[in-house]
């Protein structure tokens, strides 16, 4: 399955070339907005009414800051998506894919099946800052940073202790520093405006890492 791709700026999802946007396809009743200014390119388009999907890539925020809301009746057959990457590391397989209360059915379904068809894997949720994966994994990280601070162990055991006793395929401490403590200090920052909760709000070390990043 093809679709008709739209750059509107440097993408988070698809930095590089992949299948799925060297297969554009400009007469595609289906079409992908990607990059930084894809909520600018989705409010100048003037034939929305010709595609039965259309997708805006997503950073934190929610999908309806682009579509607009209604009294929890919005959705149509607009979406959301945003291919989860960590920092600076590479894009992962699974992109998340919004939907807002009343999104059609069909343009979830034509969506899981675009990406599908290009090898990556898909997860459907409902418009949340954050989406699922930064919504359950940022206060984990926070939480080993701060006890980090807090003297609990040194980051190799702390590491090593969830390596090992949870068998992750790596630590908190040193994911966060192959991918980068900067960009976990600015997604975990927008995050903690956004819900106030204080499970988001950036740890010391991610604040410090981010203040260097700036000299």
């Amino acid at each position: 399955m093809n679709c008709m791709i739209l750059t509107a700026g440097a993408s988070r999802s698809f930095p590089t070339s992949h299948s799925l946007i060297e297969a554009h396809d400009p007469n595609s009743n289906s079409l992908m907005i990607n990059g930084k200014d894809s909520g600018r390119a989705f409010a100048e388009l003037t034939d929305i009414q010709r595609f039965k999907l259309i997708l805006i890539e997503l950073e934190d925020e929610c999908l309806g800051v682009h579509t607009g809301e209604q009294r929890g009746t919005e959705g149509s057959n607009v979406l959301g998506f945003a291919r989860f990457r960590l920092g600076h590391a590479d894009p992962t397989p699974l992109v998340e894919i919004v939907r807002q209360p009343n999104s059609a059915a069909e343009a979830v379904a034509l969506a899981q099946n675009l990406f599908q068809s290009h090898g990556l894997k898909t997860a459907v949720c409902a418009d949340f800052p954050g989406r699922i994966v930064n919504r359950l994994v940022r206060p984990y990280y926070n939480a080993a940073l701060a006890k980090l601070d807090a003297g609990l162990a040194t980051a190799n055991d702390l590491d090593l202790t969830l390596r090992l006793g949870l068998g992750y395929p790596e630590g908190p401490i040193e994911l966060l520093e192959r991918t980068g403590l900067a960009e976990h200090c600015v997604t975990t920052e927008s995050l903690y405006r956004a819900l106030g909760d204080p499970a988001y709000a950036p740890a010391r070390r991610a604040q410090v890492a981010l203040a260097i990043s700036k000299k």
